[in-house]
């Protein structure tokens, strides 16, 4: 590394866990259905229980709620559905008293249409002073404004119809990637890189600890905005080549560091989350000589399950296809990048309905598998809200359980184009991102202690069964299961410096790697049955007889050659090496 430069493995984050709180859905304290700060204030010694990190806290801003918040209207302010910006300060140093820190959700590829910037960019029209602050551009000749196709281009937006919406007042379009209710900012204006960046050090100077950055990688479009290819059966063309890490991307990224991180002295956490980002950029971005950015979210081995359809056209996971796109994470980003591992967030459906078996016989254990598999790659991993209970998918029943405008918006164009509601809830009820957004599972009251009035969302009936409070009492639950993850992640050099080594690459049910770590003389081997029935596997040689690290079943025999793991079992072994 150049003088001056951290190594990732040596940076504070290398050996820290983050649990990611969607605010909404996490404990209400003022029983109006909706979580708040206080309610994550009232829940925090729970998580110092189980042993995170960093907190990172999905958006609290003043928002419509078009997109939960995702669509902000105020960067400055919280949400009074939160709280206050003193219930804030005192959320923020509860956390640090706990050893704990805090990181802010940063969404500035868009902001609401409420927002003043961009009021102030549509009603002054095409010549007003701030006009240029969003992408703005006239229909396309010779069509009539308004009518379907005469969009300045044929982009689809990603929560589905076309990615402009007509101002009827300026006679123009804009252009939003996301939600009509979302413009893209124009970053190519530095007037809005400025006022990004300053708001930024606002938050930086109240004492947040980082950021973590949504769909960073789209902040530069292509200034032409050429039509995009029209895949067979689609109504809309792709954008993505001409804004997914588009052309300034790294510039703008270097300049953010130079203009906020820079000039902070504390040791922030920055994680980017990047859709269709490569290995190959991804090493860019997150190249510490390069300072751009910590680390990034990649979506790949998310979308492995997956058909031609996209998102909704579910298919079986094969196990080595997500071996092949982890491995690859894994030795692709070497010594000079940082992986960040994640299963769930507030845009994924649940783990362990989603590649575990969430039947009440494997439930527990394949919760465990899977936390097992992802915490002992390189990285750094993140924790979703109720995965560390083994929470699992919700059992909608129609599109009157959904609360999620990209749920919302494709039942309403599937339906609407002759596909039977069946068959698109079919999809959604696999799919769909409110089966992360079913409130937190506390207890077994009515409404899982999540509140004392009707949730926003309703709950999944499976909390009288997983919850909070049962699993505390439990030391052989998914939450102390957890917990010892966590405090491997605290203890065991060889997780944050071994190296990685994948095998039985082609076997479809067994997940097997090796972390090697010369250094210190250690090497952890990990095993991990993604079946129902038993497997008998061949060990690498030496392994008989190591020590038993952790196991999600009672690990009381040693390792045999060859050995017979259990439908779910994971377990991780060490031994010492010389070299």
């Amino acid at each position: 590394m150049p003088e001056n430069v951290v190594s990732p493995a040596d940076s504070w984050w290398s050996n820290a866990v983050v649990y990611q709180i969607y605010p909404r859905s996490f404990a209400d304290s003022d029983a109006d259905g909706i979580g708040d700060l206080q309610g994550i204030i009232e829940r925090l010694d729970y998580l110092s229980e189980l042993g995170v990190d960093v907190l990172w806290l999905s958006p609290v801003y003043p928002s419509p709620h078009d997109d939960n918040g995702y669509d902000i209207s105020d960067y400055q302010d919280i949400d009074p559905l939160f709280g206050t910006l003193a219930d804030f300060d005192r959320l923020l140093a509860s956390v640090h008293e706990r050893g704990m820190k805090l990181v802010m959700d940063l969404v500035v590829n868009h902001t609401s249409d409420e927002h003043a910037w961009f009021t102030a960019s549509r009603d002054g029209g095409p010549g007003g002073a701030r006009r240029d602050w969003y992408i703005w551009r006239p229909p396309r000749e010779g069509m009539e404004p308004g009518a379907p196709g005469a969009e300045p281009n044929n982009w689809e937006s990603w929560f589905s119809g076309p990615a402009w919406t007509y101002d009827i007042a300026s006679g123009e379009y804009y252009l939003h990637t996301f939600s009509r209710k979302q413009p893209d900012l124009n970053w190519d204006n530095p007037e809005v890189r400025q006022a990004v960046y300053a708001m930024m050090r606002w938050w930086l100077e109240r004492g947040v600890d980082g950021f973590r950055m949504d769909v960073i990688n789209l902040i530069s479009k292509d200034p032409a905005l050429p039509d995009g290819v029209v895949p067979e059966g689609a109504r809309y063309g792709l954008g993505h080549p001409y804004y997914v890490c588009g052309p300034r991307v790294h510039d703008y990224i270097a300049e953010m560091h130079r203009e906020v991180f820079d000039r902070h002295p504390r040791r922030l956490l920055t994680v980017g989350e990047m859709p269709g980002v490569t290995v190959e950029e991804a090493k860019l971005f997150t190249d510490p000589a390069r300072r751009e950015l910590d680390m990034v979210f990649q979506f790949e081995h998310v979308g492995l399950d997956q058909g031609p359809g996209g998102k909704f056209d579910v298919r079986p996971l094969k196990l080595t296809d997500l071996k092949a796109s982890l491995g690859r994470w894994q030795t692709g980003l070497g010594d000079t990048g940082w992986n960040s591992l994640y299963w769930n967030n507030h845009d994924q459906p649940r783990v362990v309905s989603r590649f575990g078996d969430d039947t009440p016989a494997y439930r527990d254990r394949s919760a465990k598998l899977l936390a097992t598999v992802l915490h002992l790659h390189r990285g750094t991993p993140f924790v979703y809200q109720g995965e560390e209970l083994g929470m699992a998918n919700a059992p909608f029943t129609s599109i009157d359980d959904l609360r999620d405008i990209e749920s919302l918006n494709h039942y309403r164009e599937q339906t609407a184009h002759g596909i039977a509601a069946d068959v698109v809830m079919q999809g959604l009820r696999h799919r769909s991102r409110d089966n992360a957004r079913t409130p937190m599972q506390w207890d077994a009251t009515e409404h899982a202690g999540f509140t004392a009035n009707t949730p926003w969302i309703a709950v999944n009936p499976d909390h009288t069964d997983i919850n909070a409070k049962a699993q505390l009492a439990d030391p052989g639950s998914v939450f102390h299961y957890y917990r010892r993850l966590i405090g491997l992640r605290h203890t065991e050099p060889a997780l944050t410096h071994g190296d990685f080594h994948m095998l039985h690459p082609d076997h479809e049910q067994l997940y097997a790697f090796t972390r090697h770590d010369a250094d210190r003389g250690t090497e952890l081997l990990v095993l991990a049955n993604f079946s129902g029935a038993d497997l008998t596997v061949d060990l690498p040689d030496g392994w008989e007889h190591s020590e038993t690290l952790i196991a999600n079943v009672p690990a009381t025999d040693p390792l045999t050659q060859p050995h017979t793991l259990q439908p779910w079992e994971a377990r991780v072994h060490r031994r010492r090496t010389t070299s």
